[in-house]
């Protein structure tokens, strides 16, 4: 494969790794905070703020895993 074609490759399935990853920990967290009892504005402005940190967690993770694994 051609370098770019190898990084577009990369990033896509990267992509649908680590977004269900962050989607998945935002909606935990807000499930979680249901059981709480805590505001509705708590509780949304929490989820995204949750969702946001996981994906900038689990993005270079991610990315280095499917780089090694289609590289070799």
């Amino acid at each position: 494969m051609e370098h770019e074609q190898v990084e577009t490759e990369v990033v896509r399935k990267s992509a649908l790794i680590y977004l269900p990853i962050s989607l998945g920990v935002a909606l935990l967290f807000l499930l979680a905070a249901s059981a709480g009892g805590y505001p509705t504005v708590a509780r949304i402005g929490g989820m995204v703020w949750v969702g946001l940190l996981s994906l900038i967690i689990s993005m270079p993770i991610v990315s280095s895993h499917v780089k090694k694994h289609l590289r070799g």
